[in-house]
Parts: structure tokens; C-alpha cells; sequence
């Protein structure tokens, strides 16, 4: 059984070593974790730790013992991301290509979630071969990341260094037509934005039958 749970805790050292020995003990691996210092509400200057762990039993039994630590304040079990958020669509680029890549990307999702599936759209306009450069470099270490969209007029560089790079890791990634070199790194190249965001779901969607890995290489 896979289970997701949120830590609200004291700001204390040591805290994530504690819990992770009881989810140890518990026979329980974690899969995800983040951490951070709520900066606003009620909470502010408290700990937040997220976790998804595979493996346990008894997960109100886990949570119950997490409660017990002396800088925990409370405990709440949910479903994981993947559950709630789905595979994710990346989308990098200029403010208007990006807009019309994700207007297709979020139409086509909500086709598929309907039946049940749950993929998500993320977007992030940018201006800049290394801004640009540093962003696809971060889609690797994004959580449920399945997909990246570069949407522009003009990429090349150190993008298409950082493409190769992704490429590697097993993430797949979609171009506009556009000029630079960046589209002779991509998996696929598509001249409408929509289209592409189209294709970035599809290709993601258990209820589809689109799979990039056929038509890598290939221009639309």
C-alpha cells in the first residue's frame, strides 16, 4: 500500500532523521519527501514534511507513532500526488507560445481526466538562454515531471545542451518549430502550439494511443 502523510512540527534538528527511523521500522520506503518553514498563517515558523511511503501496513499505526515525537504537533494521512495531481506536462518558454501550448495541453487533459485520469499542466514563461537553460535542467528533479513542451521563437545553446541532458534522464521533450538548434535536440517537433500540448498529454495519457517514441525524429 502506498500512502502520502503531512508532518506539522516544531522547526527542530534531527526531526526528518526520527521520523524517517520509525518509517524504517515500520518496514516502510519512502519514495518522496519534501520539506520546508511555513512562511505564512497560522503556522508560520513551523515545519511542514510531505512523504510518500510504499510498504506499510498499518498506516494509522505509523502516523499515531510520528504523533508520539516530542516536536510533532500533528499527523494527517492523504492519497499521494500521483493520485491527486497526475503525470505532469512542463511547459518552458515565451508568455505566448507558452499560452497556446498550454490551451491545448489543458483541453486535452481534461478529455482524459474526465475518464479518470489525472494529468497536470505547469507552466513558466521565460526570457533568456540561461534562464531557459536552468529550467530545463530542472524538470529532471521535478516530481511526477513525464514531459517537457519548449515553447518559443528561438532556442539553442546551452537549452539544447540541457535537452540532450533530459533526454537522458528519460523525459521526453516536445519543440515548437522554431529557429536555434533546440528542435534538432527534441524528440519531436511540432509547428502548431496547440497541437503540441496536445501531443505532451496525449503522450502521457493512459487513455490515449499517441506514443512519441513512434514518431521520435519526426516534424507536424
Amino acid at each position: 500500500m502506498e500512502i502520502a502523510l503531512n508532518i506539522l512540527s516544531k522547526d527542530k534538528m534531527g526531526l526528518l532523521r526520527d521520523v524517517a527511523s520509525i518509517v524504517f521500522e515500520e518496514g516502510g520506503n519512502i519514495k518522496y519527501t519534501q520539506q520546508f518553514i511555513i512562511e505564512r498563517g497560522r503556522n508560520v515558523g513551523k515545519a511542514n514534511i510531505y512523504m510518500e511511503i510504499e510498504g506499510i501496513k498499518n498506516a494509522k499505526e505509523l502516523a499515531q507513532k510520528i504523533r508520539e515525537l516530542d516536536a510533532v504537533e500533528d499527523v494527517t494521512l492523504h492519497d499521494p500526488f500521483n493520485k491527486i495531481f497526475g503525470g505532469r506536462v512542463i511547459v518552458i518558454g515565451g508568455g505566448a507560445q507558452v499560452a497556446q501550448v498550454a490551451m491545448g495541453a489543458v483541453n486535452e487533459a481534461d478529455r482524459h481526466n474526465i475518464r479518470g485520469e489525472r494529468i497536470s499542466v505547469d507552466t513558466i514563461p521565460l526570457v533568456g538562454e540561461e534562464e531557459i537553460a536552468k529550467a530545463v535542467s530542472a524538470v529532471s528533479r521535478l516530481h511526477r515531471a513525464q514531459v517537457l513542451v519548449l515553447a518559443g521563437s528561438l532556442m539553442g545553446g546551452r537549452i539544447s545542451e540541457e535537452v540532450d541532458k533530459l533526454r537522458e534522464a528519460g523525459i521526453p521533450v516536445i519543440s515548437l518549430n522554431m529557429a536555434g538548434s533546440v528542435p534538432e535536440h527534441a524528440d519531436l517537433v511540432v509547428t502548431d502550439p496547440i497541437q503540441a500540448g496536445t501531443f505532451a498529454v496525449m503522450h502521457i495519457a493512459k487513455t490515449a494511443k499517441f506514443n512519441i517514441e513512434k514518431v521520435r525524429g519526426k516534424r507536424f
